[in-house]
C-alpha cells in the first residue's frame, strides 16, 4: 500500500520543468489540431494540404498562386493540383487579378464557410470555455506567447525549405 501524499503546498516548478511542460504541450496540441484537421477534412472530401490551404485563402486570400504556394510550403506545380481540387468541390474561385490582367487571385466561397464552422464547432465552444476561466490580462499573455510561438514556427519552416 502507498503512502499518502502530504497535503502541503506544491513545490512551483522551475523555468526549465515549465519549458518543457510548455514544449510537451504544443505537441500535443499540435498532434490534436491535426487529428481533428484530418478527420474534417475527410469528411469534407478534401486532403490535409487541401484543407491546409484552404485556411490559409480563408485567413490571407484573396491571394496569387505564388503567394499561397510559398504561405503553404508546396511546389507551385503541386498547388495546381490543389486548387483544382478545392475549386472544382466548390470552395475557392480563381479569379484575374484587376491590378496585374495576367495573374490569378484565389479568393474562398464564402457559401460553403458554415460546413467548416459546423466541424469545427465543438473545438470552439471548448476554447470559449476555457478561455473564460482566464483574466483578461492572462488571455493577452496567451495570445502573445500564441503568436510569436506560430511566428517561430514559421522561419522554423522556412529554414528548413531551404535546406
Amino acid at each position: 500500500m502507498k503512502a499518502a501524499a502530504p497535503d502541503g503546498p506544491k513545490k512551483p516548478a522551475t523555468r526549465g520543468q515549465s519549458t518543457a511542460a510548455i514544449k510537451l504541450g504544443l505537441r500535443d496540441v499540435s498532434l490534436r489540431l491535426s487529428l481533428l484537421n484530418r478527420q474534417a477534412g475527410t469528411r469534407l472530401g478534401l486532403r490535409d494540404v487541401d484543407l491546409d490551404c484552404l485556411d490559409l485563402i480563408n485567413a490571407h486570400g484573396p491571394l496569387g498562386p505564388s503567394a499561397l504556394a510559398r504561405l503553404a510550403g508546396v511546389h507551385p506545380a503541386t498547388l495546381t493540383g490543389i486548387l483544382d481540387r478545392l475549386e472544382n468541390a466548390g470552395w475557392v474561385a480563381r479569379e484575374r487579378d484587376p491590378a496585374d490582367r495576367r495573374g490569378t487571385l484565389v479568393r474562398p466561397l464564402r457559401d460553403r464557410t458554415a460546413e467548416l464552422l459546423e466541424l469545427f464547432a465543438g473545438m470552439t465552444a471548448s476554447v470559449e470555455e476555457i478561455c473564460a476561466g482566464y483574466q483578461p490580462a492572462d488571455l493577452e499573455v496567451l495570445a502573445d506567447f500564441l503568436r510569436r510561438t506560430a511566428e517561430a514556427g514559421r522561419r522554423a519552416s522556412t529554414e528548413l525549405a531551404g535546406d
